[in-house]
């Protein structure tokens, strides 16, 4: 199994997200990664927190580590034109050395749209801005000169130049499921196997991962303070986000990290969100991470 930490870039500092990116590359996490907001989304009743805007907080990722994979999860399709994006995602790869990963969504935050005049069609538009932008980002990545007439992406002749430093960025689409309890886990993990079977694709060329909060202690008591702290992470969508939280001490967390793996995650990520405890990611750091790849 695999690790990775994945920070939202709000309320907190780019001194705060250095030193997390500095953990993540130093103690042999696999991913590191941002998310694409504009706004916080720990309390959408009040987005007027301060949040990072993902593209540079991504270039900066990429620029402070030396080991991680770098990437987003994930990149709103609406928020960029499709070139720009391939710009972007270059840049970093050469930036990082050609350590990064490309991340694309629909989106659905409409809030922070209305506020910055981004335009927010409806889901089957979006849905189809996706499709559209995944094809033309493999073409301009794959070195060629792309002329595109969809419905929602338009290309003339547009050329990608220079190309990824890796042989092949690769882009990743809904891949990461967020904050699910294993026996939901489990169930969609079996529901993507079915539509794997529908469209006659390999399901083992999909990565299972998932993204899963932290409230670890090292006693019981410890653990029930960090619990606490959730509430200062996640706001009012701490208990909609409770079954995926990794809670208890040490041989708890890597009991329930078991039970991800038997229910098919290959990728453990831990979503983390200021403040940051620090006290729980060298726990982790130190007792859980030696503990579960042993």
């Amino acid at each position: 199994m695999r690790f990775g930490i994945h920070a939202g870039p709000q309320d907190c500092t780019l001194a705060d997200l250095r030193r997390l990116w500095r953990v993540a590359d130093d103690e042999g996490f696999h991913w590191c990664s941002v998310w694409d907001h504009v706004y916080s989304v720990s309390d959408l009743a009040d987005p007027a927190k301060p949040a990072f805007e993902g593209v540079a907080t991504m270039a900066a990722l990429a620029a402070e580590t030396r080991r991680v994979r770098v990437g987003c999860l994930v990149f709103c399709v609406c928020y960029r034109p499709v070139g720009v994006l391939a710009k972007a995602a270059v840049t970093i790869d050469h930036v990082s050395g050609g350590r990064c990963e490309l991340g694309i969504g629909a989106g659905w935050n409409e809030l922070e749209c209305r506020a910055f005049g981004i335009p927010f069609p409806p889901i089957r538009e979006r849905l189809d801005l996706l499709e559209e932008t995944a094809a033309v980002l493999r073409r301009l990545f794959d070195g060629e000169r792309v002329t595109f007439e969809g419905r929602q992406v338009r290309l003339a002749d547009a050329l990608c130049d220079p190309r990824p430093l890796q042989p092949r960025l690769r882009l990743w689409i809904g891949w990461n499921a967020p904050f699910l309890a294993p026996e939901v886990f489990a169930d969609r993990n079996a529901t993507l196997d079915r539509w794997c079977a529908r469209e006659r694709r390999d399901p083992r060329a999909i990565t299972r991962t998932v993204n899963l909060g932290l409230a670890l202690g090292r006693d019981e008591a410890a653990v029930r303070r960090q619990e606490e702290n959730l509430r200062l992470m996640f706001g009012p969508m701490t208990d909609l986000v409770r079954p995926g939280i990794l809670v208890g001490t040490p041989a708890q967390v890597v009991d329930r990290i078991g039970a991800y793996a038997k229910a098919g995650a290959e990728w453990v990520i831990l979503a983390l969100r200021a403040p940051f405890d620090w006290e729980g990611l060298d726990l982790f750091v130190r007792d859980i991470l030696p503990a579960v790849r042993s």
